[in-house]
């Protein structure tokens, strides 16, 4: 098996982790990278495109690949411009499921978060669910939706509030039992796993919260959800 991946958002915490996991997958020869800026890795598997990702439909002949794994995503604090924030995690999502659906690529993973309802009050868990609902109205067959609780990591940037409320969700991990398992935190190294075992398994569209994520990590497949 010789197969080519896309990775958006390679240069962020999960999505170097994925990409980390696909550089030494036998499965993979080639991980083309669509982001701003580089990652800073040189191996002959890498073949990244610097662009405005904001501009991705203008990028149509090169977005060719067997699977996409789109990683991007923001936060409140580093994007308070509730129209910015739209155009990066609405925007870029959603032009890449349309990619997909134009070049008939199969299999489209996708980062979306915990909450996320097109109903919701919320503008940010509106936004999250309002993609969701665009990405699968592209009808790609194998559409993998991940909305994970609060991601952990070691990140580039200094996060002191998010690394706070990393070591509390650690201690409130241990009292989420049952039906409240799907709350816990979880490693982005689990999500990028569960990104990766998703990519190669044949499925219809499914979303997934943080405890089926970090199981379908820690197992190696998905069973009955």
């Amino acid at each position: 098996m010789s197969k080519t991946a896309i990775i958006l958002g390679a240069t962020g915490l999960t999505g170097g982790l994925l990409l980390e996991k696909l550089i030494v997958d036998e499965r993979y020869t080639k991980l083309k990278l669509f982001s701003r800026s580089a990652v800073g890795i040189n191996h002959p598997k890498i073949e990244e495109h610097l662009i405005d990702l904001m501009e991705l439909e203008k990028f149509s002949d090169s977005f060719m690949a067997d699977e996409v794994f789109c990683c991007i995503g923001t936060t409140k604090k580093k994007t308070p411009d509730e129209d910015k924030y739209r155009k990066i995690d609405f925007g870029i999502p959603v032009a890449a499921a349309k990619l997909c659906a134009h070049n008939q690529i199969k299999t489209f993973v996708v980062m979306s978060s915990m909450g996320a309802n097109e109903k919701s009050s919320v503008f940010y868990s509106r936004t999250k669910g309002e993609m969701e609902s665009a990405v699968q109205s592209e009808q790609i067959p194998n559409t993998f939706i991940l909305r994970p609780s609060l991601i952990k990591g070691d990140r580039n940037e200094k996060r002191f509030a998010e690394k706070l409320m990393a070591g509390l969700m650690t201690f409130l991990d241990l009292f989420m039992i049952g039906g409240l398992k799907k709350y816990r935190s979880i490693k982005a190294e689990r999500i990028a796993e569960a990104m990766k075992v998703l990519a190669n398994q044949k499925l219809k569209t499914q979303i997934l919260d943080s405890k089926q994520i970090q199981e379908i990590a820690d197992q190696g497949g998905i069973g009955p959800l």
